[in-house]
């Protein structure tokens, strides 16, 4: 399982440690991620997904799962994401 966010994409970032003594060794910047389940209206379901706290705020400010995938461009999501909204789309469409 990747280190990225299925919702945002975010992933790992890399940088230098700096010591005091200027010294500067690689690191690593792992993003926060957290299992969570969402509930889809749409769907009629929950959705388990593995994303950033930021994301998880982000999709709660916007109103949910749906209103957040809905209302976001297609060029912002990760893949994961872009086949969860043609879902959305096609039960919305649907029903």
């Amino acid at each position: 399982m990747s280190r990225t966010c299925q919702i945002t994409g975010k992933g790992v970032l890399t940088g230098n440690n700096v010591s005091h003594a200027n010294n500067k060794t690689r690191r690593r910047f792992l993003p926060n991620l957290q299992e969570a389940s969402l509930v889809s209206d749409i769907l009629g379901r929950t959705i388990r997904v593995r994303l950033s706290t930021r994301a998880l705020s982000t999709v709660e400010h916007k109103g949910g799962l749906d209103s957040f995938l809905l209302t976001t461009p297609d060029r912002r999501l990760p893949e994961m994401a872009r086949a969860l909204k043609r879902r959305l789309v096609r039960a919305r469409a649907a029903g």
